[in-house]
């Protein structure tokens, strides 16, 4: 049964108020949180889901035990280890596998809310879900509860060596108990166990439709998935079993065995290893995994190539930003333009790029900047190029896939606002016009890096975005009803009219964006199918 106690705090505040800070008794075990600051919610943080096992650092990560006694959830979540985004300096631990939980206070046993669960992007390599990178409070105040999640990225969660110990995709796996662990327990939390939305962003948005994939139990009722595809180009792993024996050679322990350098790795300091791998520019991605008898897989085929049943009758809501690749182009010297080989490098992220294909270059080449020689006055050409090959058509060929398998309603926006709290854009110092990736965060989310109040303009935004998402959470539709607020009723696609929702400074309906330039790809890799990598003509 739903039980939660009340410890009384003497605060030494002016009014000499009393604070009551939440004791949730849930099948974990007790656990203390706080009261929020900022709004009407309190706060569990740092709740460990599971743990990393000392002597496999790298294979999977095994579920927490019952807490034996109460547990002080008033510390925020510790970081997996990686290079951090915001100082680039080496940070991190292996017993990060926790998560925060932000729980307005009217949800209880007699009103039970509905549950976001947030995963964070990073391109699988950063990325933790501190409450000062992802401050709750936007969001709370619609009465639902939010949940943020850490796991593993980096080698630590995506070294794919197939075998039995380390198959690959370990930091998918710490989400899935991630997920486990809050079926179990949000309802002592006051949340509804059968209104959990799982939203992400980029590599986050790629982990939610990797779950929809995977063999594993459905774990949640909807999804949010932002610029984020298992379609994403480049996302999947090539070849990983030499990734042990380059990073242990750097750190200068040379072998030919992977086991070794495993063993090797699995003994030495967690920075020392991020350092190595950092220095060798590795990248970390999910892979395709070979089978072993008793152990789980997430992903067992190229995702073009199977179904995705557990879409069947959930509700999804899928988009993407109107200029994602902006802030690469709008930043790059004028001089570095005559060095590019924009396409070729792009193309083969994709496609088996061999002297046949050379002339498929040819083509995209010729549609995006005609005979022209790559200039910077050519850097709008190349950032729709880039937007479009790496984002915009990867996420209309999962709306495919949603439609395909029966996806109950597929509602399909693009974020288009330029304003004040553009989250990347503002941190580089970006003003060209459109949203880069990741920008609407900003707008989800109350960001630390932002330090005065939001503009009327912004603040309207915040209100709109975040209306829309909650709305979707809560009845599976994103405008039940139009208001003041959300004055256009957004509807779900079809396989006749992909009609989408265009979040600028006003709101609008329109179907197919970029509509020439999505037909063109359509195209293009309709005639190249068998070029791309993964492909398995069934």
């Amino acid at each position: 049964m739903w039980v939660v106690y009340f410890v009384l705090l003497t605060l030494g505040s002016v009014h000499g108020l009393v604070r009551l800070d939440p004791l949730v008794n849930a099948p974990a075990g007790l656990i203390r949180g706080l009261r929020a600051d900022d709004g009407e919610y309190s706060m569990f943080l740092g709740i460990p889901y599971a743990q990393v096992e000392e002597d496999n650092p790298f294979g999977a990560s095994i579920p927490q035990a019952k807490f034996d006694g109460v547990f002080d959830a008033s510390q925020d979540s510790k970081v997996c280890p990686q290079v951090e985004e915001y100082e680039n300096t080496i940070v991190g631990s292996l017993d990060c596998l926790e998560l925060n939980i932000y729980a307005p206070n009217t949800a209880s046993s007699r009103n039970r809310l509905p549950v976001l669960v947030w995963i964070h992007g990073g391109g699988f390599t950063i990325g933790y879900t501190s409450r000062f990178i992802y401050g709750p409070k936007y969001l709370v105040r619609h009465d639902v509860i939010l949940v943020a999640l850490n796991y593993r990225v980096g080698p630590y969660g995506f070294f794919c060596l197939d075998t039995p110990e380390i198959p690959g995709n370990q930091g998918l796996k710490d989400q899935v108990l991630a997920l486990r662990w809050i079926r179990e327990n949000i309802a002592s939390f006051g949340g509804d166990v059968n209104k959990i939305t799982v939203m992400g962003e980029s590599a986050g948005g790629a982990s939610v439709e990797y779950h929809l994939l995977s063999q594993h139990e459905k774990l949640f009722n909807q999804a949010i998935t932002q610029s984020g595809s298992t379609f994403l180009p480049g996302l999947l792993e090539e070849d990983g079993r030499s990734k042990p024996l380059r990073i242990a050679a750097h750190l200068g322990f040379e072998t030919e065995d992977v086991t070794e350098a495993v063993a090797f790795l699995a003994k030495t300091d967690v920075k020392l290893v991020i350092a190595a791998t950092t220095e060798l520019g590795i990248r970390s991605r999910p892979c395709v995994e070979k089978e072993f008898e008793n152990v789980d897989s997430i992903l067992t085929d190229h995702p073009m190539n199977i179904d995705m049943p557990k879409a069947r009758n959930t509700p999804v809501l899928v988009g993407f930003n109107n200029r994602e690749q902006l802030v690469g182009y709008a930043m790059m010297p004028a001089e570095q333009f005559k060095h590019l080989n924009v396409f070729e490098d792009t193309l083969q992220k994709k496609f088996i790029y061999d002297e046949e294909f050379k002339e498929m270059e040819q083509i995209v080449r010729r549609f995006y900047i005609g005979d022209e020689e790559l200039s910077d006055a050519l850097r709008s050409n190349l950032t729709d190029f880039q937007s479009d090959f790496d984002f915009a058509f990867p996420i209309q060929l999962s709306l495919k896939k949603y439609l395909e398998n029966g996806a109950k309603d597929v509602f399909y926006y693009m974020f288009s606002y330029s304003g004040d709290r553009n989250f990347v854009k503002k941190r580089v110092n970006v003003t060209a016009p459109g949203a880069a990736h990741a920008d609407e965060l900003g707008y989800l989310y109350d960001l630390t890096t932002e330090t005065e109040p939001p503009t009327a303009a912004d603040q309207l935004v915040i209100d709109r975005i975040t209306a829309l998402w909650t709305n979707f959470v809560k009845y599976g539709d994103p405008t039940p009803e139009t208001s003041e607020l959300l004055p256009v009723k957004w509807t779900s696609i079809s396989e006749e009219t992909y009609t989408y929702l265009n979040i600028d400074q006003d709101l609008s309906v329109g179907t197919r964006p970029y509509h020439e330039r999505m037909a063109f790809w359509e195209l293009f890799f309709e005639v190249n199918q068998h070029k791309l990598k993964g492909y398995r003509e069934n």
